[in-house]
């Protein structure tokens, strides 16, 4: 909240003269888009039919029982099909209702859903180095950037190697406006319990494939924005996880 001119703003929203913040859908504004827009030129990756993945794990009892923060990877590839699945169930649409709202496989306050998927694959058969964000709808990847990202991943994690170092990592950011749009000034309880969903199915996902994650809180905010190339201010980080396959104990 800032306060310019004697008025009141928050995310820069007016409030009204009785002092009252009053979100935009009841002002008749226009929702927000489902998810960002992408150039007509840009490189889209289609991914696998979620649904083909080969569980190694069906019984929800042991994958509820055994899911643990995971922080010791090998240097194994993981699949495209694998990534399809993961990405799916911590964002998928699986339907989109009078072009209004989407269902997905998590929960979000009003359906807003208001993050984006990135990704650094950089052990994931078929798809080279890079940061490719999600596209929930179209069930695909757009490639944002080119290249080996570890090193910028290891040093906004506050040197955290594993977070980098995996088969892939997994960035959020979040576009508070989706959420406040409807919200007003309960968009940070809404944002914040809507990220423990995603992170929660990332983790259930990785125990049912043999893999593992951690959530992953400590972070530079301004260095991990720069990496996935956001502005900090209408979409920044707000969540990161590594996935890879786990170190056996000897």
């Amino acid at each position: 909240m800032r306060i310019e001119d004697g008025r009141y703003f928050l995310s820069n929203r007016l409030w009204d003269e009785h002092g009252e913040f009053v979100p935009d859908q009841k002002k008749g504004v226009e929702r927000p888009p489902f998810e960002k827009g992408f150039s007509e030129d840009a490189n889209l990756i289609n991914l696998p039919d979620p649904h083909e993945v080969e569980l190694k794990k069906s019984n929800f009892f042991k994958i509820i029982e055994e899911r643990r923060s995971r922080r010791k990877f090998t240097d194994e590839s993981i699949s495209l099909n694998e990534l399809s699945y993961l990405l799916w169930i911590t964002q998928g649409v699986q339907k989109v209702i009078k072009n209004y709202v989407t269902l997905r496989t998590v929960p979000s306050a009003g359906a807003r859903h208001p993050f984006e998927t990135y990704i650094h694959p950089r052990k994931v058969s078929d798809l080279d180095n890079g940061i490719y964000r999600y596209l929930p709808v179209e069930h695909k990847l757009v490639e944002e950037q080119k290249g080996d990202f570890t090193d910028k991943i290891i040093d906004g994690a506050n040197g955290q190697r594993f977070v980098g170092e995996c088969a892939v990592t997994f960035i959020w950011t979040v576009l508070p406006y989706r959420t406040e749009w409807r919200y007003d000034v309960l968009s940070h309880k809404m944002i914040a319990m809507d990220a423990g969903h995603l992170m929660q199915n990332l983790y259930l996902g990785c125990e049912s494939l043999g893999l593992g994650t951690c959530a992953i809180g400590a972070y530079s905010g301004k260095r991990m924005d720069n990496a996935v190339n956001v502005d900090g201010k209408d979409e920044f980080v707000i969540y990161m996880a590594p996935v890879g396959h786990l170190k056996r104990k000897v």
